[in-house]
């Protein structure tokens, strides 16, 4: 299922993807943002697990922010997937 998630503390804005099972594919990073990095971050993560994501990106703060993209990330993720197992 495709999921759409929008940022706190960041310069990207939304964060799309896909969540199949735990499975996470299909990322984007829209609404601007350092473009190497949202390039990157996706071809990283494509595949992985909700929590392979949650343990390597989790907690990643850039700045003063408290978070980063990487961390949204880890946020967006585990957001959708408990939704998914409240409405399967």
């Amino acid at each position: 299922m495709k999921y759409s998630f929008e940022t706190e503390n960041t310069c990207s804005k939304v964060i799309e993807f896909t969540l199949e099972g735990n499975v996470v594919t299909n990322v984007q990073f829209l609404g601007g943002g350092c473009p190497g990095n949202l390039q990157a971050l996706p071809r990283l993560v494509e595949g992985m697990t909700v929590e392979e994501i949650k343990k390597k990106l989790g907690g990643i703060i850039c700045g003063r922010r408290g978070t980063s993209c990487a961390d949204q990330l880890a946020k967006a993720v585990e957001k959708a997937y408990e939704e998914s197992k409240r409405t399967a």
